[in-house]
């Protein structure tokens, strides 16, 4: 039985974003950890496996700067790294997605090469459906002309047979979600 929720289905207007959001990220195995920007650095550190990569935020809170993630990392520095670091734009409660906009952050190969992809999240950007989500993706498409990465959960694939986790991307998730409200 597929636990997803329809294409057409939103959240329901009694459900918090935030709380849909961790059940649907409890629901595809992704872990997640709510901090505040005072307690940003030690969440990070509880979750990363160093050798870490990672692309700048762009908050004005919380930052890189003074972690052990290497923001500027050469290829062969992306090949051993076991944790990227990057910004998610956007996520959608009901289906557990982030949205990772690659062309601002540069953060591609820091979401997809590394086993271990730690997203940081606002809080203020979960959306509770796919509805509130392309509402908010006019104006980012529109006025930035930039492209975003949908990405629910880690990669895996069935093609072959098996399910495998990390066949295109990362084999687990972590959502850092930043308390802004």
């Amino acid at each position: 039985m597929n636990d997803a929720p329809p294409l057409t289905n939103d959240a329901a207007p009694e459900t918090a974003p935030l709380d849909l959001f961790t059940a649907s990220l409890d629901r595809l195995e992704v872990g997640w950890t709510r901090t505040d920007a005072a307690g940003f650095a030690e969440a990070l550190d509880a979750v990363l496996e160093a050798p870490a990569v990672g692309a700048a935020l762009p908050f004005d809170d919380v930052s890189l700067e003074n972690t052990s993630v290497n923001c500027d990392p050469t290829p062969a520095e992306v090949a051993d790294a076991r944790t990227g670091v990057t910004a998610a734009r956007l996520a959608i409660a009901d289906y557990g997605s982030i949205a990772v906009d690659h062309a601002r952050t540069a953060g591609d190969l820091a979401s997809l090469f590394p086993a271990l992809h730690v997203a940081v999240l606002r809080a203020s950007d979960v959306v509770p459906g796919m509805t509130d989500a392309f509402s908010a993706f006019g104006p980012i498409f529109r006025d930035e002309q930039t492209s975003l990465v949908l990405a629910t959960g880690p990669s895996a694939t069935a093609d072959m047979g098996a399910l495998v986790k990390g066949a295109h991307g990362p084999r687990r998730v972590h959502v850092l979600l930043l308390e802004d409200r």
